[in-house]
């Protein structure tokens, strides 16, 4: 008989019923608005595959795959991450981001409310069994009427499938798990036994069976489902250029066996078949304990932050985008350490500036000097005016406001100096500027990818936060992470 069950209690739902995606008309953003906002939003789950940080680094298959697509196109990429209450594609047709990355099966269900890439993965869903069950049917039919529930989240493409095999008459035991479980936490406690099973993507079974035991396969039900990145049914020049993309790392050949490009042969080796050791290093199991980290800078970054009044998260982008976490790091202009010092322009001896504490603690006093210079700024335009400074120095802003002065505009206004620093660039412009030229497109990425990377810690620390308070753990005592392929 066919049933489902909840983590609260069960729950009866109708035959034949399905998750109801939110209708809502998608905004008029196609790749020219994106191109001219120089920023693609990706939005995507916090997971071991799509994106999660690694030592303050931003890393994961979809961001990966995502990031070169933006870098061909000369774009920044702002990573949205979805919260506890939030639905993926009201976030897609709102506007609040442009495309979804999140290891997403094409379903009509989607297709109702979102246009898809073509793909660039195909995989088969298969059940699996915790090894502790004694009862492990290796085929559909005998899993029909085996009483054995199978755990899956109603919003997942595994859901639809299984509703499809009742439909069809078979005699399944449908759990219905939080939305808050994704697919890794899923299948670790089928490994411990707390569920008996569940489906899984076999690429991602077989990522997860390489650092946990306890899982055991079942009947594939499903095959050669493609997987695709979703986005706005009115972006046709997006969805265009995206295709193209994706063609060239995966197509699929005269006898209809994929194909894939070299990249993403390294992707896909990186991220699901590795050896042990990379498999541990991507173990949920330390992404979900690692959840609210930034870095491992971080404690110390609060306690530098707070002696100046400022916000920790954006001083942790700031070293993200100068040094990487790399507190040997020096450029080629001779800026050193975390924050990148240049030492010519402190007092500090150099050997010093490669102690982290030090660095840390200079490099966020400049930048304390600079918000106090803009203090009569808002806080918007304070921040950028600061981060910009910070990059390109104090004269080359006062040359790029003085270009705004000269055109009537606002020299307050980030945007309007913005495309002044670019101006800079032109010899018209740079051979009346008192410091000549300026590379001004640096200057304004910077601004750029450390405020988009801002937004992304505060979604992490706020998601953390979310599953802290909303108490939702395994029996191993670490916080699941909400997301779903």
């Amino acid at each position: 008989m066919y049933g489902c069950g909840s983590q609260t209690g069960g729950n009866e739902v109708p035959r034949g019923s399905q998750f109801v995606l939110s209708d809502i008309d998608p905004v008029e953003r196609d790749f020219f608005d994106i191109k001219n906002s120089g920023v693609l939003r990706m939005i995507t789950y916090y997971s071991s595959n799509t994106y999660f940080l690694n030592q303050g680094i931003e890393v994961g298959f979809e961001y990966e795959l995502m990031k070169e697509f933006a870098r061909e196109h000369d774009l920044a990429l702002e990573v949205i991450i979805v919260g506890a209450e939030e639905n993926p594609f009201d976030l897609l047709n709102e506007g609040v981001g442009d495309v979804i990355a999140a290891n997403y099966t094409i379903t009509p269900e989607r297709r109702n409310v979102a246009g898809f890439t073509r793909p660039y993965n195909i995989v088969d869903q298969i059940v699996v069994y915790s090894m502790k069950e004694s009862l492990r049917p290796q085929t559909i039919e005998e899993l029909s009427g085996s009483g054995i529930p199978v755990s899956v989240r109603r919003n997942s493409s595994y859901y639809f499938r299984l509703m499809d095999l009742v439909e069809q008459g078979y005699e399944l035991e449908i759990d219905i798990i939080s939305d808050a479980m994704d697919t890794e936490a899923t299948l670790l406690r089928v490994a411990n036994g707390d569920l008996r099973a569940t489906v899984a993507d076999d690429n991602m079974f077989h990522a997860v069976n390489r650092y946990l035991e306890g899982l055991y396969t079942g009947p594939v039900i499903s095959e050669a489902d493609t997987i695709a990145w979703a986005i706005r049914s009115n972006a046709p020049d997006l969805e265009s250029r995206m295709n193209r993309y994706l063609h060239r790392h995966f197509r699929f050949n005269e006898e209809r066996q994929p194909r894939r490009s070299t990249f993403l042969n390294v992707l896909r080796r990186k991220y699901f078949e590795e050896s042990r050791q990379m498999a541990e290093y991507y173990n949920p199991e330390w992404q979900y304990q690692s959840l609210g980290i930034i870095s491992p800078y971080d404690d110390m970054v609060k306690m530098v932050a707070d002696s100046l009044d400022l916000d920790w998260l954006l001083i942790t982008a700031m070293i993200a985008q100068e040094s990487g976490f790399n507190p040997n790091s020096k450029s080629w202009a001779g800026a050193v350490g975390l924050m990148q010092i240049i030492p010519r322009f402190v007092e500090t001896p150099y050997e010093l500036l490669y102690d982290e504490m030090t660095n840390l603690q200079v490099g966020a006093s400049i930048f304390r000097e600079h918000l106090d210079h803009y203090s009569y700024m808002d806080p918007d335009n304070q921040v950028a005016f600061a981060l910009a400074t910070y990059n390109v120095g104090l004269g080359h802003m006062a040359d790029a406001r003085r270009l705004v002065i000269d055109r009537n505009r606002n020299p307050n206004q980030w945007s309007e100096v913005s495309e002044a620093l670019l101006r800079l660039m032109q010899r018209r412009y740079y051979e009346q500027a008192r410091f000549g030229f300026a590379r001004g497109i640096e200057p304004v990425q910077y601004v750029e990818e450390i405020l988009n990377r801002y937004r992304t810690y505060q979604a992490i620390i706020a998601l953390a936060e979310s599953q802290q308070q909303g108490g939702f753990t395994n029996l191993t005592g670490f916080s699941a992470i909400t997301r779903q392929p």
